[in-house]
Protein backbone atom coordinates (compact mmCIF):
# COMPACT_ATOMS: atom_id res chain seq x y z
CA UNK A 1 0.00 0.00 0.00
CA UNK A 2 2.80 2.17 0.86
CA UNK A 3 4.91 1.20 -2.73
CA UNK A 4 1.60 2.03 -4.32
CA UNK A 5 0.98 5.36 -3.02
CA UNK A 6 4.29 6.98 -3.13
CA UNK A 7 4.27 5.59 -6.84
CA UNK A 8 1.18 7.82 -7.31
CA UNK A 9 2.65 11.22 -5.11
CA UNK A 10 3.39 13.55 -7.41
CA UNK A 11 6.30 16.45 -7.07
CA UNK A 12 5.94 19.55 -5.49
CA UNK A 13 7.86 21.64 -7.60
CA UNK A 14 5.77 24.35 -8.87
CA UNK A 15 7.25 23.87 -12.78
CA UNK A 16 7.06 20.07 -12.55
CA UNK A 17 4.65 17.26 -14.06
CA UNK A 18 6.76 14.62 -12.79
CA UNK A 19 6.09 11.75 -9.93
CA UNK A 20 7.65 12.17 -6.98
CA UNK A 21 10.20 9.70 -5.46
CA UNK A 22 11.40 9.69 -2.14
CA UNK A 23 13.50 13.22 -1.69
CA UNK A 24 11.67 14.69 0.88
CA UNK A 25 12.28 18.72 1.82
CA UNK A 26 14.24 18.41 5.08
CA UNK A 27 12.75 21.61 6.99
CA UNK A 28 9.20 20.63 6.12
CA UNK A 29 10.48 17.50 7.76
CA UNK A 30 11.59 19.23 11.31
CA UNK A 31 8.21 21.61 10.78
CA UNK A 32 5.74 18.48 10.32
CA UNK A 33 4.80 19.85 7.16
CA UNK A 34 2.76 16.79 5.09
CA UNK A 35 3.72 15.54 1.27
CA UNK A 36 6.34 17.41 0.58
CA UNK A 37 8.10 14.64 -1.87
CA UNK A 38 10.54 16.34 -4.77
CA UNK A 39 11.10 14.36 -7.94
CA UNK A 40 15.22 14.82 -7.67
CA UNK A 41 17.36 17.05 -6.04
CA UNK A 42 17.58 19.32 -8.95
CA UNK A 43 14.18 19.88 -9.31
CA UNK A 44 14.18 20.32 -5.32
CA UNK A 45 17.30 23.12 -5.90
CA UNK A 46 15.69 24.86 -9.02
CA UNK A 47 11.61 25.73 -6.67
CA UNK A 48 13.63 26.23 -3.35
CA UNK A 49 13.26 29.54 -4.03
CA UNK A 50 9.02 29.56 -4.17
CA UNK A 51 8.65 26.42 -2.15
CA UNK A 52 10.66 28.36 1.25
CA UNK A 53 7.46 30.30 1.42
CA UNK A 54 5.70 27.37 2.76
CA UNK A 55 7.92 27.53 5.64
CA UNK A 56 6.88 30.77 6.86
CA UNK A 57 3.50 30.25 7.91
CA UNK A 58 5.07 27.80 10.39
CA UNK A 59 8.29 29.06 11.72
CA UNK A 60 6.36 32.54 11.93
CA UNK A 61 4.07 30.93 14.09
CA UNK A 62 6.44 29.36 16.17
CA UNK A 63 8.71 32.59 16.60
CA UNK A 64 5.76 34.52 17.44
CA UNK A 65 5.54 32.41 20.59
CA UNK A 66 9.18 33.08 21.54
CA UNK A 67 11.15 36.23 22.35
CA UNK A 68 14.12 37.22 20.45
CA UNK A 69 17.12 36.19 21.93
CA UNK A 70 17.99 39.92 22.54
CA UNK A 71 16.02 43.29 22.02
CA UNK A 72 17.56 46.67 23.03
CA UNK A 73 16.31 48.69 25.69
CA UNK A 74 13.68 51.11 24.46
CA UNK A 75 15.11 54.50 24.14
CA UNK A 76 13.50 56.37 26.90
CA UNK A 77 12.69 59.38 25.12
CA UNK A 78 11.19 57.71 22.22
CA UNK A 79 10.22 54.10 23.13
CA UNK A 80 11.73 52.99 19.68
CA UNK A 81 14.24 49.92 20.00
CA UNK A 82 15.90 47.90 17.53
CA UNK A 83 14.45 44.03 18.27
CA UNK A 84 18.11 42.37 16.64
CA UNK A 85 20.87 44.89 17.92
CA UNK A 86 23.27 41.50 17.92
CA UNK A 87 22.35 40.34 14.34
CA UNK A 88 24.61 41.03 12.07
CA UNK A 89 23.39 43.56 9.34
CA UNK A 90 24.65 43.99 5.60
CA UNK A 91 24.01 47.95 5.01
CA UNK A 92 23.03 50.51 7.48
CA UNK A 93 19.49 50.52 7.66
CA UNK A 94 17.78 49.19 11.06
CA UNK A 95 14.33 48.22 11.72
CA UNK A 96 12.40 50.41 14.54
CA UNK A 97 10.24 48.97 16.78
CA UNK A 98 7.85 48.59 18.44
CA UNK A 99 5.26 47.75 15.54
CA UNK A 100 2.33 49.29 15.31
CA UNK A 101 -1.23 46.74 16.41
CA UNK A 102 -2.09 44.96 13.59
CA UNK A 103 -5.07 47.20 11.72
CA UNK A 104 -8.61 45.61 11.47
CA UNK A 105 -10.17 44.52 8.46
CA UNK A 106 -14.23 45.13 8.76
CA UNK A 107 -16.13 41.58 8.37
CA UNK A 108 -18.14 42.93 5.88
CA UNK A 109 -15.55 42.77 3.22
CA UNK A 110 -14.65 39.81 1.86
CA UNK A 111 -11.45 38.04 3.49
CA UNK A 112 -8.77 35.32 2.06
CA UNK A 113 -8.73 31.88 3.31
CA UNK A 114 -5.49 33.01 5.40
CA UNK A 115 -6.72 36.37 6.79
CA UNK A 116 -7.09 34.27 10.38
CA UNK A 117 -4.58 31.19 10.78
CA UNK A 118 -1.95 33.18 8.23
CA UNK A 119 -1.95 30.06 6.11
CA UNK A 120 -2.99 29.87 2.44
CA UNK A 121 -4.78 26.65 2.67
CA UNK A 122 -5.70 27.11 -0.61
CA UNK A 123 -2.08 27.27 -2.49
CA UNK A 124 -0.89 24.48 -0.31
CA UNK A 125 -3.55 22.04 -2.49
CA UNK A 126 -1.70 19.89 -5.05
CA UNK A 127 -3.89 22.04 -7.81
CA UNK A 128 -2.97 25.64 -5.49
CA UNK A 129 1.12 24.57 -6.27
CA UNK A 130 0.67 22.73 -9.99
CA UNK A 131 -2.23 23.94 -11.67
CA UNK A 132 -1.96 27.14 -14.28
CA UNK A 133 -5.35 28.60 -14.37
CA UNK A 134 -7.03 30.05 -18.01
CA UNK A 135 -9.40 32.61 -16.63
CA UNK A 136 -12.64 32.98 -18.59
CA UNK A 137 -14.39 36.45 -19.60
CA UNK A 138 -15.69 36.44 -16.12
CA UNK A 139 -12.28 35.71 -14.06
CA UNK A 140 -10.63 38.00 -16.55
CA UNK A 141 -12.99 41.00 -15.94
CA UNK A 142 -12.53 40.21 -11.75
CA UNK A 143 -8.71 40.35 -12.51
CA UNK A 144 -9.15 43.59 -14.43
CA UNK A 145 -11.03 45.07 -11.64
CA UNK A 146 -9.05 44.44 -8.40
CA UNK A 147 -5.68 45.47 -10.24
CA UNK A 148 -7.30 48.98 -11.35
CA UNK A 149 -7.95 49.47 -7.60
CA UNK A 150 -4.61 48.44 -6.55
CA UNK A 151 -3.06 50.55 -9.18
CA UNK A 152 -5.16 53.34 -7.39
CA UNK A 153 -3.99 52.66 -3.88
CA UNK A 154 -0.12 52.45 -5.14
CA UNK A 155 -0.72 55.73 -6.10
CA UNK A 156 -2.29 57.41 -2.78
CA UNK A 157 0.58 55.34 -1.17
CA UNK A 158 3.59 56.88 -3.56
CA UNK A 159 1.92 60.34 -3.38
CA UNK A 160 2.68 60.04 0.40
CA UNK A 161 6.13 59.25 0.07
CA UNK A 162 8.97 62.05 1.55
CA UNK A 163 11.52 62.81 3.68
CA UNK A 164 10.18 62.55 7.24
CA UNK A 165 7.32 60.26 7.27
CA UNK A 166 7.57 56.62 8.51
CA UNK A 167 6.59 53.20 5.88
CA UNK A 168 4.07 52.50 9.27
CA UNK A 169 2.45 55.88 8.17
CA UNK A 170 2.88 54.48 4.45
CA UNK A 171 1.08 51.04 5.49
CA UNK A 172 -1.43 52.86 7.45
CA UNK A 173 -2.45 55.02 4.15
CA UNK A 174 -3.08 51.37 2.24
CA UNK A 175 -5.06 49.91 4.55
CA UNK A 176 -7.53 52.64 4.54
CA UNK A 177 -7.06 53.13 0.72
CA UNK A 178 -7.81 49.58 0.68
CA UNK A 179 -11.04 49.15 3.14
CA UNK A 180 -12.29 52.16 1.02
CA UNK A 181 -12.49 50.04 -2.15
CA UNK A 182 -14.41 47.16 -0.50
CA UNK A 183 -10.89 45.42 -0.42
CA UNK A 184 -8.66 42.97 1.78
CA UNK A 185 -4.92 44.12 1.88
CA UNK A 186 -3.67 40.85 0.57
CA UNK A 187 -0.15 41.08 2.42
CA UNK A 188 -1.82 41.40 5.71
CA UNK A 189 -1.56 37.79 7.81
CA UNK A 190 -0.31 36.05 4.42
CA UNK A 191 2.39 33.52 6.49
CA UNK A 192 1.90 35.63 9.56
CA UNK A 193 3.01 38.70 7.77
CA UNK A 194 2.19 41.20 10.01
CA UNK A 195 1.38 44.36 7.98
CA UNK A 196 -1.02 45.62 4.90
CA UNK A 197 1.93 46.29 2.64
CA UNK A 198 5.58 45.97 1.86
CA UNK A 199 7.60 48.43 2.53
CA UNK A 200 11.43 47.98 0.96
CA UNK A 201 13.85 50.82 1.29
CA UNK A 202 17.74 50.92 -0.12
CA UNK A 203 19.10 47.70 0.61
CA UNK A 204 15.67 45.58 1.29
CA UNK A 205 14.81 43.56 -1.73
CA UNK A 206 11.67 42.72 -1.12
CA UNK A 207 9.16 41.82 1.76
CA UNK A 208 10.20 44.93 4.21
CA UNK A 209 8.01 45.32 7.25
CA UNK A 210 6.66 48.98 7.88
CA UNK A 211 7.57 50.29 11.07
CA UNK A 212 8.63 53.32 12.92
CA UNK A 213 12.04 54.23 10.66
CA UNK A 214 11.72 57.66 9.35
CA UNK A 215 12.28 58.11 5.38
CA UNK A 216 15.49 59.93 4.52
CA UNK A 217 16.05 62.46 1.78
CA UNK A 218 18.58 60.40 -0.34
CA UNK A 219 16.36 56.90 0.08
CA UNK A 220 14.81 55.25 -2.35
CA UNK A 221 11.88 53.30 -1.02
CA UNK A 222 9.90 50.06 -3.43
CA UNK A 223 5.97 49.98 -2.06
CA UNK A 224 4.24 46.39 -2.93
CA UNK A 225 0.73 46.74 -2.97
CA UNK A 226 -1.85 43.94 -3.38
CA UNK A 227 -5.30 43.78 -3.23
CA UNK A 228 -7.97 40.95 -2.60
CA UNK A 229 -11.25 41.87 -4.12
CA UNK A 230 -14.86 39.92 -5.63
CA UNK A 231 -11.87 36.79 -4.98
CA UNK A 232 -9.29 38.03 -6.73
CA UNK A 233 -5.95 39.38 -6.15
CA UNK A 234 -3.90 42.35 -7.92
CA UNK A 235 -0.06 42.78 -7.33
CA UNK A 236 2.15 45.48 -8.57
CA UNK A 237 4.84 47.30 -7.12
CA UNK A 238 7.28 50.20 -8.01
CA UNK A 239 10.64 51.78 -6.65
CA UNK A 240 10.13 55.41 -5.60
CA UNK A 241 12.70 58.23 -4.95
CA UNK A 242 12.39 60.24 -1.50
CA UNK A 243 13.47 63.52 -1.87
CA UNK A 244 15.60 65.45 -4.41
CA UNK A 245 18.83 63.73 -3.18
CA UNK A 246 18.30 60.15 -4.28
CA UNK A 247 17.25 62.01 -7.72
CA UNK A 248 20.79 63.11 -7.86
CA UNK A 249 22.43 59.79 -6.60
CA UNK A 250 23.54 58.26 -9.85
CA UNK A 251 23.60 54.79 -8.12
CA UNK A 252 20.33 55.00 -6.93
CA UNK A 253 19.25 56.12 -10.44
CA UNK A 254 20.81 53.25 -12.21
CA UNK A 255 19.08 50.87 -10.33
CA UNK A 256 15.90 52.02 -9.88
CA UNK A 257 16.14 52.68 -13.75
CA UNK A 258 17.48 49.16 -14.26
CA UNK A 259 14.68 47.66 -12.69
CA UNK A 260 12.19 49.97 -14.84
CA UNK A 261 13.51 49.03 -17.93
CA UNK A 262 14.12 45.72 -17.54
CA UNK A 263 10.56 44.72 -16.39
CA UNK A 264 9.49 46.72 -19.89
CA UNK A 265 11.72 44.63 -21.82
CA UNK A 266 10.30 41.27 -20.62
CA UNK A 267 6.51 41.95 -21.02
CA UNK A 268 7.50 43.23 -24.59
CA UNK A 269 7.87 39.38 -24.50
CA UNK A 270 4.63 38.23 -23.28
CA UNK A 271 2.26 36.13 -25.80
CA UNK A 272 0.77 32.55 -26.49
CA UNK A 273 3.40 30.81 -26.82
CA UNK A 274 6.64 32.53 -25.11
CA UNK A 275 8.33 30.18 -22.77
CA UNK A 276 8.48 31.13 -19.08
CA UNK A 277 12.27 31.29 -19.40
CA UNK A 278 12.87 33.77 -21.91
CA UNK A 279 11.71 36.36 -19.88
CA UNK A 280 14.66 36.17 -18.11
CA UNK A 281 17.36 36.50 -20.66
CA UNK A 282 15.36 40.05 -21.38
CA UNK A 283 15.98 40.93 -18.03
CA UNK A 284 19.20 40.33 -17.23
CA UNK A 285 20.57 41.70 -20.89
CA UNK A 286 19.01 45.24 -19.16
CA UNK A 287 20.65 44.78 -16.02
CA UNK A 288 24.03 44.12 -17.32
CA UNK A 289 24.44 47.00 -19.42
CA UNK A 290 23.63 48.68 -16.35
CA UNK A 291 26.59 47.30 -14.87
CA UNK A 292 23.63 45.50 -11.83
CA UNK A 293 23.03 42.01 -11.45
CA UNK A 294 19.42 40.20 -11.11
CA UNK A 295 18.32 38.75 -7.53
CA UNK A 296 18.04 35.28 -8.76
CA UNK A 297 15.92 33.68 -4.83
CA UNK A 298 12.67 35.19 -5.94
CA UNK A 299 10.44 35.37 -8.93
CA UNK A 300 6.89 35.91 -10.43
CA UNK A 301 4.40 34.30 -9.94
CA UNK A 302 0.53 33.12 -11.10
CA UNK A 303 -2.10 34.94 -9.41
CA UNK A 304 -5.92 35.12 -9.86
CA UNK A 305 -7.85 33.69 -6.81
CA UNK A 306 -4.46 32.57 -5.45
CA UNK A 307 -2.08 34.78 -4.10
CA UNK A 308 0.99 33.31 -5.45
CA UNK A 309 0.38 30.02 -7.50
CA UNK A 310 1.93 28.76 -10.90
CA UNK A 311 3.66 29.43 -13.31
CA UNK A 312 7.27 30.52 -11.21
CA UNK A 313 8.66 33.41 -13.42
CA UNK A 314 12.45 33.59 -12.58
CA UNK A 315 13.98 36.83 -13.42
CA UNK A 316 17.73 35.47 -14.73
CA UNK A 317 19.43 34.30 -17.43
CA UNK A 318 19.70 30.97 -18.66
CA UNK A 319 17.01 29.47 -16.33
CA UNK A 320 15.10 26.30 -16.47
CA UNK A 321 11.30 27.28 -16.09
CA UNK A 322 9.54 24.67 -17.68
CA UNK A 323 6.37 25.87 -19.67
CA UNK A 324 4.61 28.86 -21.86
CA UNK A 325 2.00 31.22 -22.13
CA UNK A 326 -1.17 30.51 -22.95
CA UNK A 327 -4.12 33.25 -23.87
CA UNK A 328 -6.27 33.77 -20.24
CA UNK A 329 -3.13 33.32 -17.93
CA UNK A 330 -2.54 35.86 -15.22
CA UNK A 331 1.05 35.98 -14.42
CA UNK A 332 3.40 38.79 -12.34
CA UNK A 333 6.85 39.66 -14.23
CA UNK A 334 8.44 41.73 -10.49
CA UNK A 335 12.71 41.64 -11.24
CA UNK A 336 14.81 42.76 -8.42
CA UNK A 337 17.81 44.74 -9.69
CA UNK A 338 20.93 45.19 -7.38
CA UNK A 339 23.95 47.32 -7.75
CA UNK A 340 26.29 44.64 -6.14
CA UNK A 341 25.63 40.98 -5.40
CA UNK A 342 22.84 39.16 -6.76
CA UNK A 343 23.12 36.74 -3.09
CA UNK A 344 20.31 37.61 -0.18
CA UNK A 345 20.19 37.66 3.30
CA UNK A 346 16.75 37.94 5.72
CA UNK A 347 16.69 39.18 8.70
CA UNK A 348 15.26 37.46 12.20
CA UNK A 349 11.97 38.41 11.13
CA UNK A 350 11.94 35.79 8.81
CA UNK A 351 10.36 38.51 6.06
CA UNK A 352 12.74 41.27 5.47
CA UNK A 353 15.20 39.88 2.55
CA UNK A 354 18.13 41.60 1.77
CA UNK A 355 21.56 42.12 -0.15
CA UNK A 356 24.49 40.44 1.19
CA UNK A 357 26.85 43.31 0.34
CA UNK A 358 24.57 45.72 1.96
CA UNK A 359 24.43 47.63 -1.88
CA UNK A 360 21.21 49.17 -2.83
CA UNK A 361 18.44 47.44 -5.05
CA UNK A 362 15.17 48.33 -6.70
CA UNK A 363 11.95 46.27 -8.38
CA UNK A 364 8.74 47.17 -10.21
CA UNK A 365 5.99 44.89 -11.05
CA UNK A 366 3.21 44.40 -12.76
CA UNK A 367 -0.01 41.38 -13.28
CA UNK A 368 -0.19 40.60 -16.86
CA UNK A 369 -3.08 39.10 -18.86
CA UNK A 370 -1.81 37.08 -21.68
CA UNK A 371 -4.55 37.93 -24.52
CA UNK A 372 -4.89 36.11 -27.56
CA UNK A 373 -2.41 38.29 -29.59
CA UNK A 374 -0.18 39.28 -26.70
CA UNK A 375 -0.30 40.64 -23.47
CA UNK A 376 -2.60 43.21 -21.45
CA UNK A 377 -0.82 45.07 -18.72
CA UNK A 378 -3.43 44.93 -15.90
CA UNK A 379 -1.88 47.51 -13.44
CA UNK A 380 -0.59 50.04 -15.97
CA UNK A 381 0.02 53.50 -14.72
CA UNK A 382 -1.93 56.12 -15.25
CA UNK A 383 -1.38 59.28 -16.25
CA UNK A 384 -1.45 61.19 -13.36
CA UNK A 385 0.39 58.20 -11.32
CA UNK A 386 3.38 59.62 -9.29
CA UNK A 387 7.38 58.71 -9.79
CA UNK A 388 7.97 57.46 -13.55
CA UNK A 389 11.74 57.28 -15.35
CA UNK A 390 13.87 60.24 -14.45
CA UNK A 391 17.23 60.82 -16.29
CA UNK A 392 20.44 60.26 -14.96
CA UNK A 393 22.31 63.04 -13.08
CA UNK A 394 24.55 65.37 -13.92
CA UNK A 395 27.63 64.87 -12.26
CA UNK A 396 30.90 67.37 -12.17
CA UNK A 397 34.22 65.65 -12.58
CA UNK A 398 37.29 67.43 -12.61
CA UNK A 399 35.62 70.64 -13.05
CA UNK A 400 33.60 69.10 -16.18
CA UNK A 401 29.94 68.10 -15.89
CA UNK A 402 28.45 65.04 -17.55
CA UNK A 403 25.84 62.31 -17.29
CA UNK A 404 27.08 60.05 -15.09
Amino acid sequence: MAAEAAAKRKCSGADCDNDAGSLQCPTCLKLDIKDSFFCSQDCFKRNWGTHKALHKSQSNFLSNLLPPNAVSKPDPDTGLYDPFPTFPYTGSLRPVYPLSERREVPKAITHPDYWKDGIPHSERTFGGRNKIDILDKAGQDAMRKVCRLAREVLDIAAAAVRPGVTTDYIDEIVHKACLERDSYPSPLNYGHFPKSVCTSPNEVICHGIPDKRVLLDGDILNIDVTLYHGGYHGDLNETYYVGEKAKADPDSVRVVEAARESLAAAITLVKPGALFRDYGNAIEKVAKSKNCSVIKTYCGHGINTLFHCSPNIPHYAKNKAVGAAKEGMCFTIEPMIALGTHRDKTWPDDWTSVTQDGKRTAQFEHTLLVTADGVEILTARFPDSPGGPIPMPIVETNGETKVA
